[in-house]
């Protein structure tokens, strides 16, 4: 089941927006011209990633800088799945950005 989030033009290229559907938080990323959503939650301390400092395609959580590639949500310090975020599947419908969270 997709559920709107919020308007395209309400993330600006490079930024990110924290949404939530019920209690669940979810950072949703709009970079170069696609939109990407991630758990807002990073792994290691729970810090948000909406809030995180945002480059190059990587989302850096703002409390001990743990990296992550947006499109995938894979943790990019070193080779260790466990510690990848989980994303959600985004789709663009009439200006509205959608994530699938029902999966």
């Amino acid at each position: 089941m997709f559920v709107s989030m919020c308007r395209t033009d309400e993330i600006a290229e490079g930024e990110a927006r924290l949404c939530f559907v019920g209690d669940r938080q979810i950072a949703v990323f709009c970079w170069d011209g696609e939109y990407f959503a991630l758990r807002n939650e990073c792994p290691h301390a729970g810090a948000s990633l909406a809030h995180g400092i945002i480059q190059g395609g990587t989302v850096r959580c703002r409390i001990h800088h743990w990296r992550f590639r947006i499109c995938d949500g894979k943790y990019l310090d070193q080779e260790n799945p466990r510690c990848d975020v989980p994303t959600y599947r985004t789709r663009v419908v009439d200006g509205e950005v959608q994530v699938a969270c029902g999966e």
